[in-house]
């Protein structure tokens, strides 16, 4: 794949849309989750979207040549207890292997150090091998794996940390 020109930019009108839009569809098509997958999607990103704190809380869209390309935020919500929540990580399937994904977890780290969280945790699942060694290329170590039936499957559910060096 040949790299592409990635701009990430903030908010744009469609944005909280087309970001549930393609995680429902990539989900769906790729691993089978379910309406209730879009549903907390929505929902989760709606409410952070209506919280959002500037320097505490980061979104970025990606962009290549001005299509939608991709979608990273930090929740900065819960910082000081439990650490920052990196989430809602996609890449669009025609923009992957074009260091879109890897531009977004660089950028989204970056804001985390500079709005001083000393800890970052994320969710995800077994079998998103690519987006688990962006993950681990910036600090990130698995640290709980259990089974759950979630999204109309049974998945095995994965936490990752990212600890401040001190």
């Amino acid at each position: 794949m040949k790299s592409a020109q990635v701009d990430l930019t903030g908010y744009f009108p469609g944005l909280i849309g087309r970001v549930v839009e393609l995680h429902a569809s990539y989900y769906h098509e790729h691993w089978g989750l379910d309406l209730s997958f879009e549903i907390q999607v929505a929902t989760e990103l709606s409410r952070f979207m209506a919280a959002f704190v500037p320097g505490r809380d980061g979104f970025w869209a990606a962009r290549c040549d001005g299509e939608f390309a991709g979608f990273l935020a930090i929740d900065g919500s819960q910082a000081a207890q439990e650490g920052a929540r990196l989430r809602w990580f996609i890449v669009a399937p025609e923009f992957q292997g074009r260091g879109v994904g890897n531009l977004l977890i660089r950028e989204g780290m970056r804001f985390c150090q500079e709005a001083g969280h000393k800890k970052v945790f994320l969710w995800t699942f077994e079998g998103l091998d690519v987006a688990r060694r962006l993950y681990e290329q910036q600090g990130f170590s698995l640290t709980l794996q259990q089974k759950v039936r979630q999204w109309g499957r049974l998945i095995r559910e994965q936490r990752f940390e990212w600890k401040a060096s001190p």
